[in-house]
């Protein structure tokens, strides 16, 4: 059972389908900067692992910036179901966060252009966007978690916590686990952890995980891909206080003009999810851990969706700028980074992961 799991702490910040509505651009900061490495009493990765799984967070507040640079190519919107995911996938992106217990969070997503936050309250969940000044009120029903349905689709993480919680999923016999050197981060000392699959399939070099020394939670999260030294994607706290936040910080007051949208609280009384169309593909995954595809059924190059639009035609212009490969799973063009594979078939897939090719064409068979 992992950290998150057992303790939500900061898991309810991350549902993409939230995500995606609220991120639109970050604010541009550079890389983490190194600090002096800090001496700490030594412990082991086991010892680290149960420090982990037996934090109590009572309360947090902080600033966390995020930074990607994934190498994904333009059709990776068309795999999220909107250009928004694909966003959370490059650049930086930076957010304030409060925690304090599990019905109380909420996270700030900060941008050039305005504020986009979350807020949970008891069973009340706001939703608001500076731009337009529209808010979305939901009351959470007998689901405690209050999460919307991801149809199968891997979460991406936008809190240290919840990315460790999504590597740590991966350890079993499929990582080699070990402690790497300590760390300061956000001015606090920390122990790192370090994760590394064994899977040769895996694009994955390594997950580093700094845990902060005295309160056991993560305080930074890094993945490195094989033969690079420079974290593909990173997300830390820059600021934290391990305090619980004044009540007020979780109280929505709607700005003078907001135009506030109620949503049903059950499930059974939303509208009928519309089909799936190339610019709302239907998302299933392959294999787990490491090694996990994420597929995306966008229809074939040069269709059109029941609406008209040309999601088809976008497919079909990456197609052509791509290397062209065939095998008994069918043709396509094949997209390579250091650490991110894409795969476009010529009947409409998209097939994406960290993994090697032949693996991509292994999940393409199924």
């Amino acid at each position: 059972m992992s950290v998150v799991k057992s303790r939500p702490v900061l898991r309810w910040l991350v549902p993409v389908a939230a995500a995606v509505t609220v991120i639109g651009g970050g604010a541009a900061v550079g890389t983490f900067a190194a600090e002096a490495e800090p001496s700490l009493p030594p412990r082991t990765a086991a010892q680290l692992l149960v420090d982990l799984q037996t934090a109590q967070l009572e309360g947090l507040s902080g600033t966390v910036v995020q930074r990607a640079d994934l190498g994904l190519p333009p059709i990776a919107g068309l795999a999220a179901g909107s250009s928004e995911l694909a966003t959370l996938a490059t650049g930086t992106h930076t957010l304030r966060v409060w925690y304090s217990g599990p019905d109380r969070q909420r996270v700030a997503l900060l941008d050039t252009l305005g504020e986009r936050d979350l807020i949970r309250n008891g069973r009340d969940v706001w939703s608001w966007e500076s731009r337009g000044n529209t808010a979305t009120h939901r009351t959470l029903g007998d689901d405690p978690a209050g999460k919307p349905s991801r149809n199968g689709a891997p979460e991406l993480p936008v809190t240290p916590a919840d990315a460790a919680d999504q590597a740590l999923a991966a350890i079993a016999p499929s990582t080699a686990v070990s402690v790497g050197r300590a760390a300061t981060v956000a001015g606090r000392d920390a122990y790192e952890l370090v994760l590394e699959p064994r899977d040769e399939s895996s694009l994955v070099h390594q997950v580093r995980i700094a845990i902060d020394s005295r309160e056991h939670v993560p305080l930074r999260f890094e993945i490195f891909a094989s033969g690079s030294d420079q974290a593909a994607f990173e997300v830390a706290f820059t600021q934290v206080d391990f305090r619980r936040p004044d009540a007020d910080q979780f109280t929505f007051n709607p700005p003078p003009g907001v135009t506030v949208r109620e949503e049903k609280a059950d499930r059974a009384e939303l509208p009928a999810r519309r089909p799936a169309t190339a610019e709302h593909p239907q998302l299933r995954t392959v294999g787990e851990g490491w090694t996990t595809v994420l597929v995306a059924q966008v229809g074939a190059a040069g269709a059109q969706d029941g609406a008209g639009n040309p999601g088809g035609a976008e497919l079909a212009g990456v197609l052509g700028s791509l290397p062209a490969v065939s095998g008994d799973w069918g043709s396509g063009r094949l997209f390579t980074s250091k650490l991110v594979n894409v795969l476009l078939t010529e009947d409409g897939r998209v097939l994406a992961g960290a993994v090697t090719p032949e693996r991509l064409y292994e999940a393409a068979r199924g």
